[in-house]
Protein backbone atom coordinates (compact mmCIF):
# COMPACT_ATOMS: atom_id res chain seq x y z
CA UNK A 1 0.00 0.00 0.00
CA UNK A 2 1.05 3.45 -0.88
CA UNK A 3 2.12 5.87 2.20
CA UNK A 4 2.59 9.00 2.49
CA UNK A 5 6.21 10.59 3.95
CA UNK A 6 7.39 13.40 5.04
CA UNK A 7 11.07 14.35 3.70
CA UNK A 8 11.44 18.16 4.45
CA UNK A 9 9.79 20.49 6.84
CA UNK A 10 10.74 24.29 7.75
CA UNK A 11 9.26 27.09 9.44
CA UNK A 12 10.09 30.80 9.70
CA UNK A 13 10.37 32.23 13.19
CA UNK A 14 7.04 33.33 14.51
CA UNK A 15 7.00 37.71 14.86
CA UNK A 16 5.18 38.47 17.72
CA UNK A 17 2.11 41.35 16.75
CA UNK A 18 3.01 44.53 14.73
CA UNK A 19 6.62 42.44 15.34
CA UNK A 20 9.77 42.28 13.00
CA UNK A 21 8.06 39.78 10.30
CA UNK A 22 4.74 42.72 10.08
CA UNK A 23 6.12 44.47 7.37
CA UNK A 24 6.28 41.46 5.13
CA UNK A 25 3.41 40.64 2.98
CA UNK A 26 1.65 36.97 3.64
CA UNK A 27 2.40 36.01 0.15
CA UNK A 28 5.66 36.78 0.24
CA UNK A 29 6.54 35.81 3.99
CA UNK A 30 4.66 31.94 2.49
CA UNK A 31 7.05 32.39 -0.48
CA UNK A 32 10.34 32.22 1.99
CA UNK A 33 9.14 28.98 3.33
CA UNK A 34 8.49 27.68 0.27
CA UNK A 35 11.72 28.77 -1.56
CA UNK A 36 13.48 27.14 1.15
CA UNK A 37 12.23 24.07 1.11
CA UNK A 38 12.50 23.49 -2.31
CA UNK A 39 16.04 24.23 -2.00
CA UNK A 40 17.16 22.37 1.25
CA UNK A 41 15.50 19.26 -0.18
CA UNK A 42 16.89 19.41 -3.74
CA UNK A 43 13.57 18.57 -5.08
CA UNK A 44 12.83 20.38 -8.77
CA UNK A 45 9.53 22.71 -7.92
CA UNK A 46 8.64 21.72 -11.59
CA UNK A 47 7.45 18.15 -9.62
CA UNK A 48 5.07 19.45 -7.21
CA UNK A 49 1.35 19.13 -7.98
CA UNK A 50 -0.32 21.10 -5.45
CA UNK A 51 0.19 23.56 -2.80
CA UNK A 52 -2.29 22.67 -0.30
CA UNK A 53 -2.08 25.94 2.27
CA UNK A 54 -4.23 27.13 5.40
CA UNK A 55 -4.86 30.20 5.97
CA UNK A 56 -7.90 30.95 8.68
CA UNK A 57 -8.97 35.19 7.76
CA UNK A 58 -8.90 34.94 4.30
CA UNK A 59 -9.73 38.56 3.88
CA UNK A 60 -7.15 41.64 2.50
CA UNK A 61 -4.13 40.33 1.81
CA UNK A 62 -4.97 37.04 2.75
CA UNK A 63 -7.75 36.59 -0.19
CA UNK A 64 -7.56 35.41 -3.81
CA UNK A 65 -6.58 31.81 -2.72
CA UNK A 66 -3.21 32.77 -0.88
CA UNK A 67 -2.05 29.13 -1.61
CA UNK A 68 -1.71 29.83 -5.52
CA UNK A 69 -0.41 33.40 -4.78
CA UNK A 70 2.48 31.92 -2.54
CA UNK A 71 3.60 29.56 -5.12
CA UNK A 72 3.92 32.16 -7.58
CA UNK A 73 5.77 34.33 -5.25
CA UNK A 74 8.43 31.44 -4.21
CA UNK A 75 9.00 31.20 -8.41
CA UNK A 76 7.40 27.88 -8.76
CA UNK A 77 6.38 27.30 -12.43
CA UNK A 78 3.19 28.37 -13.29
CA UNK A 79 2.12 24.94 -13.81
CA UNK A 80 2.17 24.40 -10.04
CA UNK A 81 -1.50 24.87 -8.36
CA UNK A 82 -2.81 25.80 -4.89
CA UNK A 83 -5.29 25.90 -2.64
CA UNK A 84 -6.18 27.26 0.68
CA UNK A 85 -7.62 25.60 3.53
CA UNK A 86 -9.83 26.62 6.57
CA UNK A 87 -10.30 24.49 9.25
CA UNK A 88 -9.94 27.04 11.97
CA UNK A 89 -6.84 27.01 14.16
CA UNK A 90 -6.45 23.70 12.68
CA UNK A 91 -6.08 24.33 8.97
CA UNK A 92 -2.24 23.97 8.03
CA UNK A 93 -2.54 20.55 9.77
CA UNK A 94 -5.80 19.89 7.85
CA UNK A 95 -3.83 20.65 4.86
CA UNK A 96 -1.14 18.13 5.80
CA UNK A 97 -4.26 15.63 6.38
CA UNK A 98 -5.28 16.40 2.75
CA UNK A 99 -1.74 16.20 0.95
CA UNK A 100 -1.37 12.78 2.46
CA UNK A 101 -4.59 11.36 1.69
CA UNK A 102 -3.59 12.52 -2.06
CA UNK A 103 -0.15 11.03 -2.20
CA UNK A 104 -1.84 7.17 -0.80
CA UNK A 105 -5.07 7.81 -2.80
CA UNK A 106 -2.32 8.57 -6.02
CA UNK A 107 -3.95 11.97 -6.72
CA UNK A 108 -0.41 13.64 -6.29
CA UNK A 109 2.86 12.17 -6.33
CA UNK A 110 4.50 15.25 -4.59
CA UNK A 111 2.78 18.17 -2.66
CA UNK A 112 3.76 20.40 -0.34
CA UNK A 113 1.61 21.50 2.99
CA UNK A 114 1.36 24.40 5.20
CA UNK A 115 0.09 27.42 5.42
CA UNK A 116 0.61 30.98 7.05
CA UNK A 117 -1.11 33.42 9.16
CA UNK A 118 -0.28 37.66 9.35
CA UNK A 119 -2.27 38.56 11.81
CA UNK A 120 -0.43 42.03 12.55
CA UNK A 121 -1.66 42.68 8.89
CA UNK A 122 -5.28 40.63 8.49
CA UNK A 123 -7.02 40.69 12.26
CA UNK A 124 -8.85 38.39 13.46
CA UNK A 125 -12.53 39.09 12.46
CA UNK A 126 -11.82 41.33 9.79
CA UNK A 127 -13.02 38.21 7.46
CA UNK A 128 -16.50 38.57 8.53
CA UNK A 129 -16.75 42.41 8.13
CA UNK A 130 -18.31 42.85 11.13
CA UNK A 131 -21.44 40.29 10.16
CA UNK A 132 -22.50 37.49 12.23
CA UNK A 133 -21.13 34.32 10.55
CA UNK A 134 -23.85 32.44 12.52
CA UNK A 135 -27.34 32.20 11.08
CA UNK A 136 -30.88 31.71 13.08
CA UNK A 137 -30.89 27.75 12.68
CA UNK A 138 -27.77 28.20 14.18
CA UNK A 139 -28.44 30.30 16.95
CA UNK A 140 -31.93 28.89 17.76
CA UNK A 141 -29.93 25.34 18.39
CA UNK A 142 -27.50 26.99 21.23
CA UNK A 143 -29.97 28.84 22.63
CA UNK A 144 -28.99 32.27 20.62
CA UNK A 145 -25.27 31.82 22.23
CA UNK A 146 -22.73 33.12 19.84
CA UNK A 147 -19.72 31.14 20.27
CA UNK A 148 -16.79 32.81 21.73
CA UNK A 149 -13.02 31.04 22.45
CA UNK A 150 -12.33 33.30 25.23
CA UNK A 151 -15.00 32.17 26.67
CA UNK A 152 -14.85 28.34 25.72
CA UNK A 153 -11.45 28.33 27.65
CA UNK A 154 -12.93 29.83 31.03
CA UNK A 155 -15.62 27.42 31.13
CA UNK A 156 -13.10 24.31 30.06
CA UNK A 157 -11.06 25.82 33.23
CA UNK A 158 -14.44 25.89 35.26
CA UNK A 159 -15.41 22.47 34.45
CA UNK A 160 -12.34 20.74 34.66
CA UNK A 161 -11.07 22.60 37.83
CA UNK A 162 -8.24 24.98 37.24
CA UNK A 163 -7.66 28.05 39.12
CA UNK A 164 -5.40 30.88 38.10
CA UNK A 165 -2.18 29.34 39.26
CA UNK A 166 -2.58 26.33 37.62
CA UNK A 167 -3.00 28.78 34.49
CA UNK A 168 0.10 30.78 34.69
CA UNK A 169 2.00 28.14 36.21
CA UNK A 170 1.41 26.34 32.88
CA UNK A 171 2.33 29.51 30.92
CA UNK A 172 5.13 29.99 32.77
CA UNK A 173 6.54 26.02 31.77
CA UNK A 174 6.01 26.98 28.05
CA UNK A 175 8.19 29.83 27.87
CA UNK A 176 10.79 28.06 30.13
CA UNK A 177 10.91 25.38 27.56
CA UNK A 178 10.87 27.50 24.56
CA UNK A 179 13.85 29.61 25.56
CA UNK A 180 15.42 26.28 26.61
CA UNK A 181 15.24 24.76 23.17
CA UNK A 182 16.09 28.01 21.75
CA UNK A 183 19.47 28.36 24.04
CA UNK A 184 19.99 24.81 22.82
CA UNK A 185 19.79 24.99 19.14
CA UNK A 186 16.94 22.31 18.77
CA UNK A 187 15.15 24.98 16.81
CA UNK A 188 17.82 25.82 14.03
CA UNK A 189 17.44 22.90 11.65
CA UNK A 190 14.04 23.88 11.42
CA UNK A 191 13.88 27.57 10.92
CA UNK A 192 14.47 29.74 7.91
CA UNK A 193 15.84 32.92 8.89
CA UNK A 194 14.14 36.14 7.45
CA UNK A 195 15.60 39.29 6.57
CA UNK A 196 13.86 42.22 7.40
CA UNK A 197 14.10 45.80 7.94
CA UNK A 198 14.58 45.49 11.53
CA UNK A 199 17.61 43.10 10.84
CA UNK A 200 18.02 38.78 10.25
CA UNK A 201 15.01 36.91 12.22
CA UNK A 202 16.36 33.64 13.23
CA UNK A 203 14.14 33.19 16.84
CA UNK A 204 10.98 33.45 17.97
CA UNK A 205 10.05 36.44 19.14
CA UNK A 206 7.58 35.99 21.64
CA UNK A 207 9.43 34.11 24.15
CA UNK A 208 9.64 35.81 27.80
CA UNK A 209 12.28 35.21 29.81
CA UNK A 210 12.23 35.56 33.70
CA UNK A 211 8.55 35.33 33.99
CA UNK A 212 6.92 35.05 38.25
CA UNK A 213 4.11 33.31 39.21
CA UNK A 214 3.72 37.32 41.07
CA UNK A 215 4.24 38.96 37.31
CA UNK A 216 1.60 36.99 35.73
CA UNK A 217 -0.89 37.44 38.54
CA UNK A 218 -1.35 41.03 37.93
CA UNK A 219 -2.50 41.31 34.42
CA UNK A 220 -6.31 41.35 34.25
CA UNK A 221 -8.63 38.67 33.22
CA UNK A 222 -9.77 39.31 29.51
CA UNK A 223 -13.05 37.25 29.22
CA UNK A 224 -14.80 36.59 33.05
CA UNK A 225 -14.14 39.33 35.62
CA UNK A 226 -13.54 36.94 38.37
CA UNK A 227 -12.15 34.49 35.75
CA UNK A 228 -8.44 32.95 35.06
CA UNK A 229 -7.96 33.51 31.41
CA UNK A 230 -5.48 36.28 30.73
CA UNK A 231 -3.34 37.41 27.79
CA UNK A 232 -0.28 35.76 29.84
CA UNK A 233 -2.06 32.05 30.06
CA UNK A 234 -3.31 32.64 26.58
CA UNK A 235 -1.61 32.08 22.81
CA UNK A 236 -0.22 35.31 21.58
CA UNK A 237 -1.26 36.87 18.25
CA UNK A 238 1.44 36.69 15.48
CA UNK A 239 2.91 36.39 11.90
CA UNK A 240 4.32 33.09 10.71
CA UNK A 241 4.23 30.38 8.29
CA UNK A 242 5.59 26.54 7.86
CA UNK A 243 5.63 24.24 4.94
CA UNK A 244 6.12 20.36 4.86
CA UNK A 245 6.97 18.05 1.67
CA UNK A 246 5.31 15.07 1.57
CA UNK A 247 4.87 12.19 -0.92
CA UNK A 248 5.41 8.38 -1.00
CA UNK A 249 8.68 6.46 0.50
CA UNK A 250 8.61 5.14 -2.99
CA UNK A 251 9.33 8.51 -4.61
CA UNK A 252 11.22 9.35 -2.27
CA UNK A 253 14.19 6.58 -2.85
CA UNK A 254 13.46 7.08 -6.54
CA UNK A 255 14.46 11.19 -5.90
CA UNK A 256 17.53 9.34 -3.57
CA UNK A 257 15.78 11.25 -0.46
CA UNK A 258 15.93 10.34 2.93
CA UNK A 259 11.82 10.03 4.56
CA UNK A 260 11.91 11.55 7.83
CA UNK A 261 8.20 10.57 9.51
CA UNK A 262 5.23 8.21 7.98
CA UNK A 263 1.92 9.78 8.34
CA UNK A 264 0.49 6.66 10.65
CA UNK A 265 -2.28 7.79 11.51
CA UNK A 266 -4.96 11.24 10.80
CA UNK A 267 -8.16 11.61 12.02
CA UNK A 268 -10.96 14.50 12.94
CA UNK A 269 -13.55 14.40 15.76
CA UNK A 270 -16.11 17.52 16.89
CA UNK A 271 -17.73 18.09 19.89
CA UNK A 272 -19.91 21.33 21.42
CA UNK A 273 -19.46 24.15 19.46
CA UNK A 274 -19.98 26.51 22.18
CA UNK A 275 -17.52 25.53 24.63
CA UNK A 276 -15.23 25.01 21.04
CA UNK A 277 -12.10 23.98 22.53
CA UNK A 278 -12.58 20.11 23.97
CA UNK A 279 -12.37 18.18 20.58
CA UNK A 280 -8.50 17.97 21.29
CA UNK A 281 -9.61 15.11 23.82
CA UNK A 282 -11.69 12.85 21.72
CA UNK A 283 -9.40 13.53 18.64
CA UNK A 284 -6.68 12.09 20.92
CA UNK A 285 -8.85 9.12 21.86
CA UNK A 286 -9.73 8.11 18.13
CA UNK A 287 -6.30 8.34 17.05
CA UNK A 288 -5.13 6.16 19.19
CA UNK A 289 -7.90 3.25 19.08
CA UNK A 290 -7.45 3.63 15.15
CA UNK A 291 -3.63 3.25 15.09
CA UNK A 292 -3.69 0.49 17.99
CA UNK A 293 -1.06 2.50 19.78
CA UNK A 294 -1.63 3.08 23.72
CA UNK A 295 -1.01 6.47 24.95
CA UNK A 296 1.96 5.49 26.78
CA UNK A 297 3.46 3.97 23.05
CA UNK A 298 3.60 8.00 22.43
CA UNK A 299 6.96 9.28 22.51
CA UNK A 300 6.14 13.27 22.25
CA UNK A 301 2.65 15.46 21.96
CA UNK A 302 2.02 18.66 20.45
CA UNK A 303 -1.20 19.65 22.01
CA UNK A 304 -2.04 23.85 20.46
CA UNK A 305 -2.19 26.36 23.91
CA UNK A 306 -4.71 28.09 22.58
CA UNK A 307 -5.16 28.83 25.87
CA UNK A 308 -3.94 26.96 28.99
CA UNK A 309 -6.91 25.65 29.85
CA UNK A 310 -7.00 23.37 26.71
CA UNK A 311 -3.79 21.28 27.07
CA UNK A 312 -4.39 21.55 30.88
CA UNK A 313 -7.86 19.49 30.41
CA UNK A 314 -6.22 17.30 27.55
CA UNK A 315 -3.80 16.41 30.28
CA UNK A 316 -6.36 15.36 32.93
CA UNK A 317 -8.42 13.36 30.53
CA UNK A 318 -5.78 11.52 28.37
CA UNK A 319 -3.76 10.72 31.30
CA UNK A 320 -0.23 11.18 29.64
CA UNK A 321 3.41 12.53 30.87
CA UNK A 322 2.96 15.48 31.44
CA UNK A 323 7.22 15.70 30.77
CA UNK A 324 6.04 14.72 27.02
CA UNK A 325 3.98 17.32 26.26
CA UNK A 326 5.10 19.92 24.50
CA UNK A 327 8.52 19.84 25.34
CA UNK A 328 9.83 22.76 23.68
CA UNK A 329 7.03 25.06 24.61
CA UNK A 330 3.88 25.76 22.69
CA UNK A 331 1.42 28.82 21.58
CA UNK A 332 1.30 30.84 25.01
CA UNK A 333 5.77 31.47 24.38
CA UNK A 334 5.99 30.98 20.56
CA UNK A 335 2.87 32.95 19.09
CA UNK A 336 0.11 31.04 17.13
CA UNK A 337 -0.12 31.92 13.60
CA UNK A 338 -3.36 30.93 12.87
CA UNK A 339 -2.83 29.20 10.09
CA UNK A 340 0.33 28.55 9.86
CA UNK A 341 0.28 26.94 13.54
CA UNK A 342 -0.85 23.58 12.39
CA UNK A 343 2.34 23.30 10.35
CA UNK A 344 4.76 24.85 12.84
CA UNK A 345 3.52 22.17 15.40
CA UNK A 346 4.57 19.38 12.94
CA UNK A 347 7.81 21.16 12.05
CA UNK A 348 8.79 21.04 15.63
CA UNK A 349 7.36 17.76 16.19
CA UNK A 350 9.18 16.15 13.57
CA UNK A 351 12.62 17.62 14.37
CA UNK A 352 12.45 16.41 17.72
CA UNK A 353 11.36 12.73 16.83
CA UNK A 354 14.44 12.91 14.36
CA UNK A 355 16.91 14.88 16.23
CA UNK A 356 15.61 12.28 20.02
CA UNK A 357 15.03 9.50 17.87
CA UNK A 358 11.21 8.97 19.34
CA UNK A 359 9.51 6.50 17.77
CA UNK A 360 5.90 8.07 17.36
CA UNK A 361 4.47 11.79 18.07
CA UNK A 362 0.74 12.81 18.47
CA UNK A 363 -0.18 16.31 17.31
CA UNK A 364 -3.88 17.75 18.21
CA UNK A 365 -5.33 21.07 18.46
CA UNK A 366 -8.96 22.66 18.88
CA UNK A 367 -10.33 24.43 16.44
CA UNK A 368 -13.47 27.06 15.52
CA UNK A 369 -16.89 24.97 15.35
CA UNK A 370 -15.53 22.57 18.15
CA UNK A 371 -13.35 20.39 16.01
CA UNK A 372 -9.95 18.89 16.11
CA UNK A 373 -7.41 17.23 13.75
CA UNK A 374 -5.43 14.46 15.95
CA UNK A 375 -2.19 13.24 13.59
CA UNK A 376 0.26 10.62 14.72
CA UNK A 377 3.99 10.35 12.67
CA UNK A 378 6.12 7.13 12.83
CA UNK A 379 9.44 8.01 12.61
CA UNK A 380 11.67 6.42 9.56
Amino acid sequence: MTDAVIVAARRTPTGKREGALSGIHPADLSALVLEDLVKTSGVDPELIDDVVWGCVTQAGEQTGDIARTAALSAGFPETVTGVTVDRQCGSSQQAVHFAAAGVIAGQYDIVVAGGVESMSRNPMGSSSQGKNPYGEKFMARYDNTKPNQGVGAEMIAERWGFDREAMDSFALLSHERAAAATDSGAFESQIVPVETEHGLITADEGIRRGGTLEKLGKLSTVFKEDGVVTAGNASQISDGTAALLIMSSERAKELGLKPLVRVHTAVLAGSDPVIMLTAPIPATQKALAKSGLSISDIGTFEVNEAFASVPLAWLKDLGADPEKLNPHGGAIAMGHPLGGSGARLMTTMVHNMVNNDIKYGLQTMCEGGGQANATILELL
